[in-house]
């Protein structure tokens, strides 16, 4: 458990702060993230004293702050002597190294590992590595102690046994469609503080937080060069209210810089700009650590950054002094060896990849890459491998820092002054890779090998991103898919239907399509558009195939939205955007697009053409995320593929093609044109990217990037740090989370006769729990929208209004390829409500057991959570009354997510699951919990009974101390809230 008090209470009579020690009021870039003193003690002692957060150090003076701690609770004022000398007196104080600059003086002082002396470190990951700088960094023998430190230099031993250490991240990022409700539920706490009598200015970032507005554009216009500008337009009609509102939050809360919209994606603005490699904090050096409220947070880690993603709920913790507890991993140690072939992308690797660590197993687990094979990668292949950790399940997918990495951080525009600095720190420190010279065993908890030369062509798909097709078995694999039962890998058409052509006129033009048809061709995300060496690949295929005559056919949807504007100058010096325009790949945007579902509408012919045939129409996009529903309701094959496979698909017009033995199309001198004769080599993409790709770019990209736009820059927002809530918004509205809250927490509760909402099979996703995209003209959300005047061309996305809690409750399991074994195969966002047999939306379900007093739990199998990580997930549920979620097992991110909100993730025991307990969601559930909390134990066993006389056991997965700690509180913002009053 965590107490924590005012960081001041450590100073001496003088109010400056030790430079080494708290963070600069003056410096939101660079502030540090220890600003507090947290008291770690036993779950005993937590019961009987108030939590003490930490504070900022702008306005009090260390007198007015012990007043306050006395005032407030005289039992830690007991303490107070004790703890404020002890935590003066961190324990590896003599291992502060000063770290010279080659020319004299010295760059500043850091916590050195070698000086421990300990031979234990050297066979570290360079990933545990980072962990124990944090430690021993932040040790005070109460908010982390030397036997957490001792946890972390023993991780071979201690890493297999579920052991809980905390861990200072030095910054959180943010994107808008989870930093809106994260900046939501920070202006609903102040409201909350302000009705319990409390100063609501309490509720302020504490260390930096970093928000990338990328998530709201939207593909309405296409294949046109006035794209982009037409795009945000749109996009500031349809956000205008939320971008005002997150303008409003950059200047009410401290800390935090908000980057406007048409910037670029997130996690490449952060690769290419935000990332630091190393703090250099007033003279203290320190590795940067992120957290972020993206899944994709952890495309990062390419750049040797530790960082992963969380659920909005837990980073709204961390802004707010949380420290963080985690399980210490284990690490699965992936050796590369050879060259890719010639031909080959990162994209083809990285869904190879995908593929081995998923079927290994790394769910809660680092991912670290070594082997000579490392020096053949470039930092964007790199990254490219780490964006997708989410997809083979590890919390991170790390590439320690080396010369590659120096070699980018130059070429990004960071100073030569700076790029020393983190290259002798990290020498310093024992955290740089020099491949040059003999390589010390690292331990892994296991091991992988992947030989390079071994990554063949391929896509991944049609429903999940880990399904990968070797290019050559595509025609064959996509024939098994129109023929197998509906699932992951197949869509069960008769063969008799599989031949049939929908004829239709488009602009004028005869026009068809057939099963397997490409509707939709994206080169978004940031997973590719951040490598230079697949986003000119695309413009080499796109030129080629000009020149020998081939067209895309006008009907396909074709977009480009770069993660950055530094991919459009390179476009544009490498002279290919011309041809990747004249295929209809025209810049559509700068954010995230297809990939998260923005894709936009298809025209109505080609809509209607699909919908009255039936055709299983197709996408291939260069993203991450493919699961059902996600990228457009009318696709129902969706292909993750390399960029310049995006436009070769979008040249042949369909996924059902043998590129090997096929030609794409007909060139102008009436020859067929193959892949293999538009496909560049790659010797060809290294020379132009080598030729294209400039520092300068890169400059002159990010000195520019605060300063906004027009539209952004017009924006008008009050000054008030309180906000003043519209009823009348269909965008931003006052979430119910405290209504009613008082100073008592609600304690331990189970579940008794709770119905059953929802029964699931495996890999239900966050898409299917609380859906990004498009809102259905005929759902829940849509009726709420139409009752307030809100005009279907203006629903937006459900990304766009999570915000109003109002819409995002009746959004949740909304997803129109939702399977619910209550409905008995039947597909779509209803269930069946079990006292009276009606099948209702599930919205409309749950809000009828809620209005009768009945509670709800979901059943559940594999992998439940999965994908990005969706506060509203489990928000969601929440509001719609669901107590308890059993399952087989839980996404990481989501379980956490879950405790967050006060709802009880269990899991089935090994090997069994509902179907074999003979459980069909038509029972009542009682779960027996201990009424008192420290009654409960991690990982304890919890009896679940039945109204049928069934009764089985399940394990509680509470992870850790902290997680029993907020659902004590009925969720983590309760607990902050709760502590934070008690300051």
């Amino acid at each position: 458990m965590y107490i924590t008090t005012a960081s001041s209470l450590l100073r001496t009579t003088t109010t400056k702060p030790n430079k080494l020690l708290f963070s600069s009021p003056i410096s939101r870039t660079f502030l540090h993230p220890q600003s507090s003193l947290t008291v770690r003690t036993s779950r005993s002692f937590f019961t009987s004293l108030p939590h003490f957060n930490r504070r900022h150090l702008h306005s009090s003076s260390p007198l007015t702050l012990r007043r306050q701690v006395r005032a407030v609770a005289p039992v830690v004022e007991r303490f107070h002597r004790k703890i404020a000398t002890m935590a003066g007196e961190n324990p590896f104080k003599g291992n502060l190294t000063s770290l010279p600059k080659p020319g004299g003086g010295e760059f500043g002082k850091f916590y050195s590992l070698p000086s421990l002396n300990d031979p234990r470190i050297d066979k570290l990951p360079y990933s545990i590595r980072i962990l124990l700088e944090s430690a021993i960094r932040n040790c005070d023998n109460f908010q982390v102690t030397k036997e957490d430190v001792e946890k972390i230099i023993d991780w071979e031993n201690t890493s297999t046994k579920q052991v809980e250490i905390p861990f200072k991240p030095a910054r959180v990022l943010l994107q808008d469609f989870t930093g809106v409700p994260a900046v939501v539920d920070l202006a609903c706490m102040r409201d909350a503080m302000n009705k319990l009598g409390s100063d609501s200015n309490k509720i302020n970032p504490l260390v930096p937080v970093d928000l990338v507005v990328d998530h709201s554009v939207q593909v309405d216009v296409a294949r046109s060069e006035n794209a982009v500008q037409a795009n945000m337009e749109l996009e500031f009609q349809r956000n205008k209210e939320r971008f005002a509102f997150l303008k409003w939050g950059s200047t009410a809360f401290r800390n935090m810089l908000v980057v406007p919209p048409g910037s670029g994606i997130v996690h490449q603005v952060n690769l290419e700009y935000l990332g630091r490699v190393v703090f250099n904090n007033e003279g203290l050096l320190y590795p940067d650590s992120v957290v972020g409220t993206d899944s994709h947070t952890t495309m990062i880690d390419g750049l040797g950054v530790a960082g992963w993603g969380v659920g909005g709920i837990e980073a709204e913790a961390a802004m707010l002094g949380q420290p963080m507890s985690m399980v210490l991993p284990g690490v699965v140690g992936f050796k590369l060896s050879g060259n890719l072939r010639n031909g080959v992308t990162a994209t083809d690797l990285v869904l190879t990849v995908t593929q081995i660590l998923r079927k290994h197993g790394v769910v809660g687990k680092f991912v670290e890459f070594y082997g000579d094979g490392m020096s053949k990668l470039s930092l964007a292949d790199r990254a490219t491998i780490a964006n997708m950790s989410p997809e083979y399940g590890a919390t991170m997918g790390f590439f320690p820092v080396d010369h590659v990495t120096l070699q980018y951080l130059k070429l990004t525009g960071r100073s030569d002054e700076t790029v020393a600095m983190i290259e002798s720190y990290l020498r310093a420190n024992r955290l740089f890779v020099d491949y040059n010279e003999p390589q010390q065993d690292r331990v892994y908890s296991s091991y992988l090998e992947l030989n390079l030369s071994a990554v063949e062509p391929c896509i991944s798909g049609p429903k999940r991103p880990h399904d990968r097709v070797p290019l050559k078995e595509m025609k064959a694999d996509w024939h098994a898919c129109l023929d197998n039962k509906v699932g992951f890998k197949g869509f069960a058409i008769p063969k008799e239907a599989q031949g049939k052509v929908a004829k239709f006129d488009f602009h004028g033009q005869p026009a068809e399509l057939k099963h397997g048809s490409v509707v939709i061709a994206a080169i978004t995300s940031c997973t590719n558009t951040s490598n230079p060496s697949v986003m000119l690949g695309a413009g080499l295929v796109a030129k080629k195939a000009h020149e020998l005559g081939l067209q895309v056919k006008p009907w396909v949807k074709t977009s480009l939205a770069p993660g950055s504007g530094v991919v459009t100058k390179y476009l544009l010096q490498s002279g290919l955007q011309k041809y990747l325009n004249e295929q209809g790949f025209h810049i559509v945007g700068f954010g995230c697009t297809t990939c998260i579902g923005n894709s936009g509408d298809l025209h109505e012919s080609v809509a209607s053409a699909i919908s009255e045939n039936d055709i299983v129409a197709a996408a291939v996009l260069s993203g991450n995320r493919n699961f059902e529903g996600r990228v457009h309701p009318l696709t129902r094959a969706n292909y993750l593929a390399s960029p310049p496979l995006v436009v070769a698909y979008a040249l042949a017009g369909t996924v059902d093609i043998d590129f090997e033995k096929e030609p794409i199309g007909m060139g102008k001198d009436g020859k067929n044109v193959y892949l293999r004769d538009i496909w560049p080599s790659t010797e060809e993409i290294a020379e132009t990217v080598q030729s294209s790709v400039l520092p300068d770019m890169f400059r002159s990209t990010y000195e520019s990037i605060t300063k906004g736009n027009p539209m952004w820059n017009q924006l008008q927002v009050p000054a008030d740090t309180l906000y003043s809530w519209d009823p009348n918004s269909t965008y931003i509205h006052e979430p119910p989370y405290f209504k009613n809250m008082t100073m008592d927490p609600p304690g331990s509760h189970g579940v008794k006769d709770a119905y059953c909402l929802l029964n699931f099979g495996d890999s239900i996703t966050t898409d299917h729990i609380s859906p990004a995209g498009s809102i259905n003209k005929d759902s829940p959300a849509a009726q709420y929208l139409l009752e307030r005047g809100v005009e279907r061309k203006d629903f937006n996305s459900y990304g766009s209004r999570r915000g109003n809690d109002e819409v995002m409750a009746r959004g949740t399991f909304a997803n129109i390829r939702l399977v619910n074994k209550l409905l008995n195969g039947e597909v779509g966002p209803r269930t069946v409500h079990i006292p009276t047999g009606e099948k209702l939306y599930v919205f409309d379900a749950a809000m009828r057991y809620k209005t009768s007093g009945q509670d709800t739990i979901v059943l559940a199998g594999a992998e439940y959570g999965s994908g990005s990580s969706r506060d509203w997930a489990a928000k969601g549920p929440m509001l719609l009354g669901v107590k308890a979620v059993i399952a087989k097992s839980f996404e990481r991110i989501h379980r956490s997510n879950l405790v967050g909100m006060g709802i009880i993730p269990l899991c089935y025991k090994p090997g069994e699951d509902a179907d074999s307990l003979g459980l069909t969601g038509h029972e009542r559930y009682t779960i027996d919990l201990p009424s008192k909390i420290s009654e409960i134990k991690p990982g304890q066993d919890v009896t679940v009974t039945t109204d049928s006389g069934k009764s089985f056991t399940c394990v509680a997965r509470f992870d850790t101390e902290v997680e029993l700690a907020y659902f004590n509180h009925g969720g983590i913002l309760p607990y902050v809230i709760r502590n934070l009053i008690k300051q």
